[in-house]
């Protein structure tokens, strides 16, 4: 069983001010999983035809984008990564600030994981703390 800070460990948070599109901001936030192999550019690739083809789904909340593509494409291990812009970027008319990327092996084996993480999400202050892109404060969340 993961735990939150190996899921999201501090290496694979980063804070920007802000970023020129949503498909650089999935870029960006996809860079730590590319550098330890994690995933191949494939899977990013995936994820932003994903929203192409059908719109912003993948914002499940104010500001929150849980970016993903299917499971397996792409992805040679279970892992997330996680990207704060504190100005807004447009998704498909959508403004999203947190865009948590997340890599699955399979269907089932990261729900576990994504439930853990979600809970995080769902808590109005942790959701704040996060939306307020201090990094250190982020990275708290998740140990």
């Amino acid at each position: 069983m993961n735990d939150l800070r190996q899921l999201l460990p501090e290496n694979h948070i980063k804070v920007v001010d802000s970023i020129d599109n949503w498909k650089e901001a999935v870029s960006l936030a996809s860079k730590p999983l590319q550098k330890e192999e994690l995933i191949t550019p494939t899977y990013v690739k995936n994820m932003i035809e994903s929203v192409k083809n059908n719109g912003p789904y993948m914002v499940l909340a104010d500001y929150f984008a849980l970016m993903h593509a299917q499971a397996g494409q792409g992805v040679e291990k279970q892992s997330m990564s996680l990207l704060v812009t504190k100005k807004p970027i447009d998704l498909e008319g959508k403004p999203v600030k947190i865009f948590l990327i997340l890599a699955a092996e399979d269907s089932q084996s990261h729900l576990k994981s994504l439930q853990e993480i979600m809970e995080v999400f769902m808590d109005e202050q942790k959701y704040q703390i996060i939306l307020s892109g201090d990094k250190a404060e982020i990275v708290n969340l998740f140990k």
